[in-house]
């Protein structure tokens, strides 16, 4: 087992001073005993993207059933492998479990099928392409707020090197092997596409990795708990990934898969970065093989991303509408009482992050203005993609049901 602790993110390393620089300085309190990273974690999960990350999907939508794995317990499931991997391998604990808790914070509702239909709205109105993981550094970048010890609401401003684990995450890219990368970034201006660069630290890397392990078995789970696939199924795949040789699983479940993973990337670590043995990766591929053939590409899925479509298509040009008044404000707080869960909460959101012509802003509202109605053409665009992008399933769900009710 390699001892990484030479290359942990911690004071006297090279890179320390750069990984805990943030955009702008965040208040203190006296006697306060918390590390940057430590401070990052606690802004994360006392914000309210981490809240509803517990309503929107992992893999299957809208599901009345309490055991079937929401985006908030991939959060959680990802911190404690990264966490495991880290405290062994002798990295900074507390890194890792702020890059994993803030990872997904800005995933859209409905996982990968909401994050594709955002990505051709934005695409539509001519907005840069919409993908998960720059929109979670935008989210922590510009969208949450916190509140301080006087009625004030400032962005997160996180550390560099959480901000970049966050956006450089990208789990579904097959790799045996991560390799942090030395430059320093704009992670804002630079990112252009998911995976392009490698995180910053090994950290990161280890967050990354362990985005891959924790939902392998874990949507296997779910599938047959829902019936989707069955044991027969999920028999045959452990009797392939047996037949590799090396290891041999007696189940398939998150357990058992989650350890062998973890124990493997362990001891398959090194200075050259956080990785797996051949064998490892060979069954890391034909899990993930197995999980697009039989659960994410399966016929009702494309039925469900009809339904979400018309949903997100049918809320976005709803409020899109509303710009072609010239009093398009007004209008919408006029239509409050009708639309009351989709209006109320769209106009508070403007009220946080816009900037329109005549109107003073709130002064308890110091965050960054992200919609210059006055300047920027696209602001309405921008704030209604943000809008639906924050959403949970259920309120995306209870907004569109309002459009329909008489």
């Amino acid at each position: 087992m390699m001892d990484l602790s030479d290359y942990a993110m911690v004071e006297g390393h090279p890179k320390y001073k750069q990984a805990i620089k943030r955009e702008h300085a965040i208040y203190t309190r006296a006697y306060d005993i918390r590390t940057p990273f430590v401070r990052d974690y606690t802004r994360l999960i006392f914000s309210q993207g981490y809240r509803r990350l517990k309503n929107k999907t992992q893999v299957f939508f809208a599901v009345d059933d309490d055991h079937v794995c929401t985006r908030l317990e991939h959060v959680n499931l990802v911190s404690s492998i990264a966490n495991t991997i880290a405290r062994e391998l002798k990295l900074n604990t507390e890194l890792t479990q702020a890059i994993a808790t803030g990872h997904d914070i800005g995933h859209a509702p409905f996982g990968h099928g909401g994050e594709r239909i955002l990505k051709d709205i934005s695409q539509h109105y001519h907005l840069e392409p919409f993908w998960h993981e720059r929109n979670s550094l935008h989210f922590v970048d510009d969208i949450e707020v916190l509140e301080d010890d006087y009625h004030h609401f400032y962005n997160l401003d996180l550390t560099y090197a959480v901000r970049d684990g966050i956006i450089a995450h990208c789990g579904e890219m097959q790799q045996a092997l991560i390799t942090p990368r030395d430059e320093v970034i704009d992670l804002q201006k630079d990112f252009t596409r998911p995976g392009m660069f490698e995180p910053y630290t090994y950290e990161g890397c280890v967050v990354k990795m362990s985005d891959k392990i924790a939902y392998l078995a874990r949507d296997i789970e779910d599938a047959l708990r829902l019936h989707i696939i069955d044991h027969n199924e999920v028999n045959a795949l452990r009797d392939e990934l047996n037949s590799l040789g090396g290891y041999q699983f007696n189940a398939i479940n998150n357990g058992s898969v989650v350890n062998y993973f973890i124990q493997d990337v362990i001891h398959h670590s090194s200075s050259a970065g956080i990785g797996l043995s051949e064998e490892a990766y060979r069954k890391m591929h034909i899990i993930m093989n197995f999980n697009y053939k039989h659960i994410y590409l399966i016929k009702r899925v494309d039925i469900h991303n009809n339904y979400v479509k018309l949903m997100m298509n049918s809320l976005f040009e709803f409020l899109y509408d509303y710009y072609q008044s010239p009093t398009f404000l007004e209008d919408l707080k006029d239509d409050r009482d009708q639309y009351h869960t989709l209006i109320t909460h769209y106009l508070a959101h403007l009220e946080k992050h816009a900037q329109f012509p005549h109107i003073p802003r709130n002064p308890n509202y110091e965050n960054k203005v992200i919609y210059d109605f006055e300047h920027d053409p696209q602001a309405i665009t921008k704030s209604i993609l943000d809008y639906l992008a924050g959403m949970t399933d259920t309120f995306l769900i209870k907004s569109f049901n309002e459009l329909l009710s008489f």
